[in-house]
Order: C-alpha cells, then structure tokens, then sequence
C-alpha cells in the first residue's frame, strides 16, 4: 500500500511511504522537498522496519531550529499514525487516478 503524507512545518513537501500490508513493514519512502541526505537515510533505515517499530523510535525527537514547532521524524511518525489507523480499520483502497477519479464531481 502506498501513502501520501503532507506534512506541515518542515521543509519536505510530500512524504511517499510504501507498506507491505501483510508485514506492516516499510518497503520504501520517497519524499518531495527537504534535506536529501538526511530524508535518503531515513528511506534506508526504515526501509525493511515494522511501522509500530519506526512511530516508537522516532517518538520525542527533538525539533528543527528553523521551525520550533516539529522536525521531519515526528512528521513521520504522524504519517505511521495515520496510516497504522488505516490499517487497522481496513480501508487500504488505492487513490483513483484518471478521469475516473473526476466522475463524482460536478
């Protein structure tokens, strides 16, 4: 399953997270904006990790300087919250795309 996450306060964009849904585990994180270095670490780090495992590690991170508010591994850990939920109430229905996607509106 894959998850779009914007976060709010930090430099990246877009938070990218694939998960296995049967493992819960992060198959890869590709991300939109911020720091390169730091948001490819975290991809390689995570990647293979159970989402519960990465929400505990990155609990009470200390925040960016610029921002004093949040850092991009709490923002992280918000998408994992809000995707463990997801989970957990099942609803792992893909984004619709193409013109189909706009058959509701009017």
């Amino acid at each position: 399953m894959q998850y779009v996450f914007h976060p709010e306060r930090v430099c990246a964009k877009v938070f990218i997270i694939e998960v296995d849904e049967a493992t819960r585990t992060i198959v890869k994180f590709d991300f939109q904006g911020g720091c390169p270095g730091n948001l490819q670490a975290i991809n390689r780090l995570t990647r293979g990790m159970h989402i519960d495992d990465v929400i505990e590690r990155f609990a009470d991170m200390p925040i960016c300087s610029g921002s004093k508010v949040t850092s991009c591994p709490e923002q992280i850990r918000k998408g994992l919250l809000e995707l463990k939920a997801k989970l957990d109430a099942g609803d792992t229905a893909r984004p619709a795309f193409g013109l189909s996607a706009f058959g509701s509106l009017k």
